[in-house]
């Protein structure tokens, strides 16, 4: 493949970091990769001695993202946790379009399963952030651009995130899950970006436009007992309200995120929708995915107690 595959994130983000995973992953492979960041900064100085070209750019920005994708023909898209979802899934499209492109690899969130009849009901919506995502899927469907749609639940990295000061600090979960029998669904950030840098990578477009990955489907209290057992030490879960999780975070999370993930607590704890499992890292990357006790495994140091901070709850 002589084009540059385009990747957005590239730089990586605070959590997930899909985007840079991708890149990397494909330049382990001897792909030509076009890496799409906001800023310049050691993290672009990398990818840049790693092989990759490197763009500054903003995905809310027409032009850069016109420049970003000359001579490109696949391309992997991803929007953090903020404002402008939308806008910037529309200026994306509409310039992959412009620019012909065969493929597009867009990072979505989980809606069900295609023989589910809220797959495609925004009824269901977990959240206005979920809404927005399965419009961006439509409009990138409409632009004609080979679009594939990797649709994931929260990945681990979301629950080392909330949890890992208060695990480290009291060897307790506070979050908003309610009584403990919610159902959470959760997949690997690593396995989301293995599968995308594999269709990617692929000669061929796949006939799929729908990848549902969800690795695992926990009870919170499973969660805490996995979480317990990959450490080695007992962890307790306290529910705690969803006013009282706002005012913790507020101060590191922004209003677009903590609107989101409030409302998908809310939606987990009703348990409208039932989330399967699916065998999508393994049909398509052959290997088989990561589960949440390898992970917490992996990421132990993040747990203990040299690691807490006295603000965390």
């Amino acid at each position: 493949m002589s084009q540059p595959i385009l990747v957005t994130g590239a730089a990586g983000g605070q959590q997930g970091s899909t985007g840079r995973a991708v890149a990397m992953l494909l330049l382990a492979r001897h792909m030509p990769i076009r890496a799409f960041v906001h800023r310049l900064d050691h993290r672009s100085e990398e990818l840049r001695n790693a092989g990759a070209e490197v763009i500054e750019g903003d995905l809310l920005d027409a032009v850069s993202v016109q420049q970003a994708l000359q001579g490109v023909k696949r391309a992997y898209f991803t929007y953090p946790v903020i404002d402008g979802l939308l806008e910037a899934a529309t200026i994306f499209a509409t310039s992959a379009r412009d620019a012909s492109l065969q493929m597009v690899v867009n990072n979505s969130q989980a809606q069900g399963t295609p023989d589910q009849p809220a797959f495609r009901d925004p009824r269901y919506a977990a959240s206005f952030r979920n809404l927005q995502h399965r419009l961006a899927d439509r409009i990138f469907d409409w632009a004609e651009v080979g679009a594939v749609h990797l649709q994931t639940p929260p990945y681990y990295e979301n629950v080392r995130a909330l949890v890992s000061q208060s695990v480290a600090a009291q060897d307790t979960v506070f979050l908003p899950w309610g009584d403990g029998d919610a159902i959470i669904p959760l997949a690997g950030a690593e396995d989301v970006a293995l599968v995308a840098a594999t269709l990617l990578a692929k000669a061929n477009v796949p006939s799929e436009t729908v990848f549902p990955l969800v690795t695992e489907t926990q009870t919170v209290r499973e969660i805490v007992e996995t979480l317990g057992k990959a450490l080695g030490r007992p962890i307790r879960y306290v529910p705690i309200t969803d006013e009282q999780w706002e005012q913790a975070v507020k101060e590191r999370i922004n209003p677009h995120a903590v609107d989101h993930l409030t409302h998908l607590w809310q939606y987990f704890r009703k348990g409208e929708m039932p989330f399967r499992t699916t065998e999508t890292v393994r049909a398509v990357t052959g290997r088989k995915p990561q589960t949440l006790e390898e992970f917490v495994r992996a990421n132990a140091a993040c747990f203990r107690p040299h690691a807490a901070n006295s603000k965390s709850i």
